[in-house]
C-alpha cells in the first residue's frame, strides 16, 4: 500500500455549482472479487500499485465534466466499496480521507481494499482522548501509512485559552473552540484538495444528517481551485447503518477506538464527548449541554444551512404555513408563556414546543407532535405550542431557554420549575416517555 503525502494536482476550471471538472489516475483492472456489507455485494478491481515517484511521474490526467447530483443518484444504491473506488479513481492524488479516530476507520479499510493509493488526514485539536491517539498509531502501523495531522494555530489557541479559559464551551457553546481547533485547520487542509471523504451517515444525527448524499458539491468549504463549488465531498457510508458498519469492522478485524467498548459511540474531543446510555442516540454523547442545532462542530456545517430563515432572491422573508395545528394542541400566547415562566396558572402540567414555522426541524416534528397531543388528549397534561420566532425570539431566549428550534419545555403543575426536553429524538414514544417520567 502506498500513502501519498503531497498535495498534487493541476487546477481545473469549474463549470458550475453542480458540474465539476476533475483529474484522475489512469489504471488497469487486473482481477475482480466480491465483498459484502449489509447485504450488498460489490465488485472490487484488484490493482498493483507502483511506487509514489512512479505514480506521480506516470500520472495521466483525464479531464471530464461530471454532474455531481446525477452521480449521487447513480451511486445511491452502490456499496461503500464501490463508492470509495469511484472517488479514488476520479480524483487520484487530489482527494483525502478525513479520519477522526472513531468508527470511520472503516473508510481507511475500504480505501485499502480498492488497491489504490490513498491519503489520510486528521485534525489534531490537542484535546483528544489518549485512546484516540493510540488508535492513530495502530492505524498507521496496520496500513503502513502516515496520517497527515492538521494542527490549530498556536497563537489563536493561546488567545482563546488566556481570554476565556480551558472550558469556555460549557458556558457559551462549543462553536468558538471548534472554529479555532477544527474548522480553520480543516479549511487549510481542504484548500489543497479537490475532494474529500467523510464518514457521515444518515442515521448519525436525525437533526442534521438525515439527507446526506453519497457525493455532493461541498456547500461550506472551498477546494484547490477556489471559490464556491470547487470541492467535492464524498460520504460512502451515507446509506449504511451503524450496525452494518460495526459488522464490517468486526468481520475485517480492524483496529477500533478502545472507548467504543466503554459506551462511547460518537467520539470527538475529550471534554465534549461522553458515553451514552442504552436507548440514547449516539450524537447525544456529543456536546450534551446543547440542542440539536448545535450538534455539528462546523466541519459539516452545510448540513444545517436550513436553520437559517429562508429568503427570496430579493432578500424578502418567505412566509411558511403554521405548524402543530392539531385539534389537541393548544396555542399559547406571550402572556400565557410569561405566566408559566413565573410558575403561575399551573393547575395542570403543560408541555410546550417553541418553534419557528420556517425551521425545517420544526416542520419535521409536526406530525409526531400532533399525534403525541392526540394521545394525551383528556389527560392531566396540556400539550401546547408557542411561536418563538420574530418579536418573541428575544423573550424566549431570555426566559424560556431557547437556543434553537424546536425546543420542548415541560412545566410541572404546582411548581415554578421549567424542565427542558434533552433529546434529539422527538418521536411520539420518546415524548410520551419524557412526560410519564415527570408525572
Amino acid at each position: 500500500m502506498v500513502f501519498v503525502v503531497l498535495f498534487v494536482g493541476a487546477g481545473a476550471s469549474l463549470k458550475g455549482q453542480n458540474v465539476h471538472n476533475l483529474g484522475g489516475l489512469s489504471s488497469a483492472g487486473v482481477s475482480a472479487r466480491s465483498l459484502s456489507l449489509g447485504g450488498k455485494k460489490a465488485k472490487l478491481e484488484q490493482r498493483r500499485v507502483p511506487a509514489v515517484s512512479a505514480t506521480i511521474a506516470a500520472r495521466e490526467v483525464v479531464q471530464s465534466s461530471v454532474d455531481i447530483p446525477k452521480l449521487a443518484e447513480e451511486l445511491d444504491s452502490a456499496s461503500p466499496l464501490e463508492i470509495m473506488d469511484k472517488a479514488l479513481s476520479m480524483f487520484g492524488d487530489d482527494i483525502a480521507i478525513a479520519f477522526s479516530g472513531a468508527e470511520d476507520v472503516a473508510l481507511i479499510e475500504y480505501a485499502h481494499l480498492t488497491g489504490r493509493p490513498f491519503r489520510v488526514f486528521s485534525l489534531e485539536t490537542g484535546r483528544l482522548n489518549p485512546e484516540t491517539y493510540r488508535l492513530f498509531d495502530e492505524v498507521e502501523k496496520r496500513y503502513n501509512i502516515r496520517i497527515q495531522y492538521m494542527f490549530p494555530d498556536a497563537t489563536e489557541v493561546e488567545e482563546l485559552v488566556r481570554t476565556k479559559g480551558l472550558f469556555s464551551f460549557y458556558e457559551d457553546g462549543h462553536q468558538e473552540c471548534c472554529r479555532v481547533r477544527k474548522v480553520r485547520p480543516l479549511r487549510r487542509a481542504l484548500k489543497g484538495l479537490k475532494a474529500w471523504i467523510t464518514g457521515q451517515r444518515k442515521d448519525q444525527s436525525p437533526g442534521t444528517r438525515a439527507s446526506v448524499p453519497v457525493v455532493q458539491v461541498d456547500p461550506a468549504f472551498e477546494g484547490l481551485d477556489g471559490g464556491p463549488g470547487s470541492l467535492v465531498k464524498w460520504n460512502p457510508l451515507s446509506n449504511v447503518s451503524g450496525t452494518a458498519v460495526w459488522s464490517f469492522l468486526r468481520t475485517m478485524d480492524v483496529p477500533v477506538n478502545a472507548l467504543h467498548s466503554q459506551g462511547y459511540v460518537s467520539i470527538g474531543c475529550e471534554p465534549c464527548t461522553r458515553a451514552v446510555l442504552p436507548g440514547q442516540h449516539e450524537r447525544e454523547g456529543r456536546w450534551w449541554w446543547e440542542d440539536a442545532k448545535a450538534k455539528e462542530c462546523g466541519l459539516h456545517k452545510g448540513n444545517i444551512d436550513s436553520l437559517t430563515e429562508p429568503q427570496s432572491a430579493l432578500g424578502e422573508k418567505v412566509e411558511a404555513a403554521d405548524l402543530f395545528t392539531g385539534e389537541n394542541v393548544k396555542t399559547f400566547a406571550r402572556g400565557d408563556m410569561e405566566a408559566l415562566a413565573k410558575g403561575e396558572n399551573r393547575e395542570k402540567s403543560s408541555i410546550v414546543v417553541l418553534y419557528a414555522p420556517w425551521c425545517s426541524f420544526s416542520q419535521a416534528m409536526n406530525d409526531s407532535y400532533n399525534t403525541f397531543a392526540d394521545k394525551l388528549a383528556g389527560s392531566k397534561v396540556v400539550v401546547g405550542k408557542f411561536n418563538a420566532d420574530g418579536a418573541e425570539k428575544s423573550f424566549a431566549k431570555e426566559n424560556l431557554q431557547l437556543q434553537s428550534y424546536p425546543t420542548v419545555l415541560f412545566f410541572p403543575k404546582n411548581s415554578s420549575q421549567i424542565i427542558k426536553y434533552p433529546s434529539e429524538n422527538r418521536e411520539v414514544d420518546a415524548l410520551l416517555g419524557f412526560v410519564e417520567a415527570l408525572q
